[in-house]
Formats: structure tokens, sequence, C-alpha cells
């Protein structure tokens, strides 16, 4: 049972400080939160536990890393993950789960948001407070169409509740499939999420 931590009311200042600490991304300005962070103002949750990762989140987000490690050419590209700050537009800063970096795109590291466009960007479910969008659907749209206009080659969402993954690549029609179909990242290099499991030792369902 997670206990109250805190009882007193917020002050404008401590409220404001506790929002930016809870934003998870943001669209033209506007901020979108982490989901429950309304119980984190009321004092219900701690911050730590509405911005972490579900243990099958973060299990699906490792093994994939580590088969990318694999099977990419380390020389050519670059993988970076653990929600990494991308800024596709003025305004906005998506979290990516896994993004997938042209080595030579990646000058220099800087210890801020990039700016860099990644060539493939994947992403298992959402922290994100959906209070605001009609559906998840409408929100991962948005933000996959934002991603490729930002000019991001192909965005792979994999969305655990239903079992599906979304595929969205330049110039081709999007297209959904079940979560057990081969998942092409690039060219030849793919994988399937419940072998990943399997190898591991683990049963996916």
């Amino acid at each position: 049972m997670v206990k109250t931590v805190r009882k007193k009311k917020l002050s404008k200042e401590e409220k404001r400080k506790l929002l930016k600490i809870l934003t998870y991304e943001k669209v033209n300005g506007k901020p979108i939160y982490y989901r429950d962070y309304r119980k984190v103002l009321k004092g219900e949750l701690p911050p730590e536990a509405v911005m972490g990762s579900s243990e099958l989140q973060s299990l699906i987000i490792r093994l994939i890393v580590e088969f990318l490690l694999k099977n990419l050419n380390m020389n050519k590209y670059e993988i970076l993950f653990n929600e990494i700050g991308f800024k596709p537009s003025k305004g906005s800063v998506r979290s990516l789960d896994i993004a997938i970096f042209k080595r030579e795109n990646l000058k220099s590291i800087q210890p801020k948001y990039t700016a860099v466009v990644p060539e493939v960007v994947i992403e298992v479910d959402t922290k994100a407070d959906l209070s605001k969008y009609e559906s998840f659907e409408a929100y991962m749209y948005e933000k996959t169409q934002e991603l490729l206009n930002a000019g991001v080659k192909k965005v792979i969402w994999i969305v655990t509740k239903p079992k599906k993954i979304l595929i969205a690549e330049q110039g081709r029609k999007w297209i959904t499939q079940d979560i057990d179909e081969d998942i092409e990242v690039l060219a030849n290099i793919k994988f399937r999420i419940p072998q990943l499991f399997k190898e591991r030792g683990y049963r996916l369902w």
C-alpha cells in the first residue's frame, strides 16, 4: 500500500516545479504529463511511481536494444534509449524509448535534448497522460506523424494490451500487424517479440 506523500496544500510555486518534473512531453509548447500525475499533485503517490516503467515495458525495451546491439553495424549506427528527449519542431519535445541514429549525424554528444533526427524510432506503450486525447490511438498517430514530419524514416509502435504492432514508414502506407509477426527495423534486420522472450527463457503472456 502506497502511503500519502504529502498532506499540506501545494503553493503555486511548488505546484509549478512539480508539474515541470511531471512533464513527459511537449507539443507546440503545451505539456503532456505522465499518466496519474494528478495523484502526485494530491500527494497520493511520489513522482517516481508514475515516471517508472512496468516490468513488461522495461524488458521488451531491453531485449530489443540487446538484439540491435548484436545485429546492427555499430560503426554505422548508434542506439540511444531510456526516453531520450528529441525536439522534432519548435516548442515540441518527444520522449523516445529507442532511437537509432546514423553515427555520422551525431557530431558530438551533448547533455541536452537532441535535435538530430533518428533513422528509426521504436516505442513500447506509453507513460503519457491521455486525458486530453480521444484515445491512445489518437495520441499514437499524432506522435507518429510528428516524428515522420521531422524526418524520421520509420516509426514502430509495440502496443502490448491489444498485442499489436504499428509500422509507419516514410512514403508508405502505415500497417498494423500482430505482435508475434516479424518486425523489420532496417533492411534485413528483423525480430519477433515472442522469440526474444523465448531466447531469454521468458513467456511473453
